[in-house]
């Protein structure tokens, strides 16, 4: 049994350059075990909800805004080391400063649109997690 659990969004601007399956594919293919996977949308309030802890900040409206814009896929993933081995592999978030082979190298279109959301902690993996999914969707 995986000792360690994160969350991901596969964000609205890699949904919609149809890069779902080359992103998923990249996430099992470095080890992680999908045990939580939904297509959804994000209302305007979802968003709001779900990023509150940038609110204060200038670009928190662009962000919902962004969010709330077209579907996303929302994942729990399973690895030992999840949380760092997942920010690993997505790559900073200025995409160009990201490293070859991380998803976001590959697929952000900027820093505002960087194609994945991913967990900077257990805690706040968990309580992401747990907006999305209930105990009846993982697995």
């Amino acid at each position: 049994m995986a000792t360690n659990r994160t969350f991901t969004m596969i964000k609205p601007d890699a949904v919609e350059d149809n890069h779902i399956g080359s992103i998923l594919a990249m996430i099992t293919e470095a080890g992680f075990k999908v045990v939580g996977l939904k297509f959804t949308k994000l209302s305007t309030e979802q968003a709001g909800t779900f990023y509150e802890v940038h609110s204060a900040r200038p670009f928190y409206g662009e962000l919902v805004e962004f969010m709330s814009r077209g579907p996303i896929v929302a994942a729990i993933l399973e690895k030992e080391n999840a949380v760092e081995d997942f920010r690993k592999l997505i790559g900073a978030t200025n995409p160009a400063n990201a490293e070859e082979g991380t998803i976001r190298k590959r697929f952000a279109r900027s820093i505002g649109e960087n194609a994945v959301h991913g967990s900077d902690s257990d805690e706040n993996a968990a309580i992401e997690g747990n907006f999305f999914f209930s105990m009846l969707e993982r697995f």
